[in-house]
Order: structure tokens, then sequence, then C-alpha cells
């Protein structure tokens, strides 16, 4: 199973975003240059998270982008939600898929529980969890060798 680009750099570009400084927002050149994303294709992406509420302007257009609530209330699946419905790691586990075979399927139970397990990583999982674990790296890389 793959996560396609969308996904993987509004993830990116939501922590590039909580990163910075809130009072000057971040610049969209800046998190296409520190995330390695065309600026372009960067647009796209801007768009998507200004649409589902999860990023503004600071000032207006051509400003910096800020976060519209804490990084600690963001979770992955509202920016996977940004970009895709819902996650559906098999066609019969869409909440509108009509299966002939539903009453008889051995399986489904197996993907449906796949499916769940993922859905519930990325409600788990904050931007928070991102910069904790950035900030517990970060001090272990600035500690002093004995």
């Amino acid at each position: 199973m793959k996560f396609n680009t969308r996904i993987r750099y509004g993830i990116r570009t939501m922590l590039e975003i909580s990163m910075g400084d809130s009072g000057q927002g971040v610049l969209q050149k800046d998190i296409a240059r520190n995330q390695l994303i065309s600026v372009k294709y960067l647009d796209a992406i801007i768009h998507a998270l200004k649409k589902a509420n999860l990023i503004c302007n600071v000032k207006g257009k051509k400003s910096g982008y800020i976060l519209t609530r804490p990084p600690q209330e963001i979770t992955m699946m509202d920016v996977y939600q940004a970009f895709d419905d819902e996650i559906c790691v098999v066609d019969c586990c869409a909440k509108d898929f009509d299966c002939k075979n539903d009453a008889i399927c051995d399986v489904k139970l197996f993907w449906g529980n796949l499916n769940d397990m993922i859905a519930d990583y990325f409600h788990s999982f904050t931007l928070q969890d991102f910069l904790d674990k950035r900030e517990a790296r970060a001090s272990i890389i600035d500690e002093p060798a004995d």
C-alpha cells in the first residue's frame, strides 16, 4: 500500500508550518525549499490544506501560513482528509461499496481490521507528536559527549 504524494507532501507541509514563527507565518517558497517540493506542486497542496481549514494566511495574500489550530489538535487524519475522504486499503472497505460477495466473503474482516488499524493510527498521531520527537532528537544530538 502506498500513500500518494499529495498526502505525504501535505504532512511535510503541515510540519514545516508548525515549526514556523506563528507571528510571521511560513512562506510558501521556504516550505518548497526546505521540503524539496516544487512551488507549482505546493500550490495544490496549500490550496487543499486551506480548503480543509488546517492553515491560513497571516495577513492575506502573499504572506506566510500558520496553523488554524494548535499542533496537538491536528491529527494526521485531518491532513489525510484534506486530500482524500477515507482510508481504504481495498474497495470493499469503502463506505459506499456494494459487494455482491459480502454475505459469503471470508476475508472482509481481515481487510476491515487492517483498514481500521491504519485509520486509528492516523487519528492518534498529531503534529505535536512530530514536534516532540524532533525536539527529543535535537536534545540527543546537542548533548556533549563524555
